[in-house]
């Protein structure tokens, strides 16, 4: 049964619970899934306790968030079964303290645009190991400014050039966070590269030990399945396949398992992550 191996849950910056997030896969009927919250493994340890409990087996592993500092570009690395985790703590707890701190300073600046109290922010927060800007958006749905999170509001209050409560934080790089990822005994796979345009990243990240390349999820470009499948076969790289399922914070609807990955290619995950 082919495997969902990109999901988020409210321990990052998803909108479902753990237990819902691995019962919406039981009832799908896909059996193995990925937890890969942005910066921690603690969402994806507690999907794997409960997993087990109904049959659902769980590939622990996280979304690191990481910057191409050559081409000025976000990076997202999937991480998955380092058995080293240690190797990996400083690096997401760093990350995880900077966004919080980014975050807060943007939720002042909505604050000065909307007024809703910050305790709304924070509640919806409740859960994730961090502050992000979905969590301002979803109060500012409750509050009645708006009726969805990627819209008007949020390119009036977080456009990249434009955004009156935009922040910045700063993030590993790249390099340094796919060295990590290997030394925890991690599998490293590169997400979805044209989300972040990280097409032309991709021979330097092989150079440096590249594991394996996402390249099924909804967000792709036309042919990506096939130019990037053909990268794997040419670099013998592990193909992936996710959902980046966000539950309702998203722009266009994608259950779990919309994009999935094949027996075969979880089975290399496995493999290679045991042989480190």
């Amino acid at each position: 049964m082919p495997a969902d191996l990109h999901c988020h849950s409210k321990v990052s910056d998803g909108t479902t619970e753990i237990d819902e997030l691995v019962l919406l896969a039981k009832n799908k009927g896909i059996d193995t899934i990925s937890v890969t919250d942005h910066d921690t493994l603690s969402g994806s340890d507690k999907a794997a306790a409960f997993g087990e409990k109904i049959g659902v087996r769980v590939i622990v592993g996280t979304e690191v968030s990481c910057f191409d500092f050559t081409r000025k570009r976000k990076v997202h690395m999937l991480c998955y079964l380092p058995s080293r985790r240690e190797r990996l703590t400083t690096m997401l707890r760093t990350t995880r303290l900077a966004r919080k701190q980014a975050v807060q300073l943007s939720a002042q600046k909505v604050m000065c645009a909307y007024p809703i109290p910050y305790e709304m922010i924070l509640r919806r927060s409740a859960g994730s190991t961090s502050l992000y800007r979905q969590h301002i958006m979803r109060a500012l749905i409750d509050a009645g400014y708006t009726n969805e999170v990627y819209g008007d509001v949020y390119r009036k209050l977080f456009d990249r050039r434009f955004g009156i409560a935009r922040s910045s934080f700063d993030y590993p790089d790249v390099f340094n966070a796919l060295t990590t990822i290997r030394e925890a005994g991690g599998v490293a796979v590169l997400a979805h590269p044209a989300v972040y345009d990280s097409y032309d990243l991709i021979p330097e990240l092989i150079e440096h030990g590249l594991d394996g390349i996402e390249v099924s999820y909804p967000r792709a470009k036309e042919n990506d399945e096939e130019i990037l499948g053909r990268i794997c076969d040419e670099h013998g790289l592990i193909r992936t396949g996710g959902t980046d399922f966000h539950g309702g914070n998203c722009t266009d609807p994608h259950p779990i398992g919309t994009c999935t990955t094949s027996d075969e290619e979880v089975e290399k995950i496995i493999a290679l992550a045991a042989s480190r």
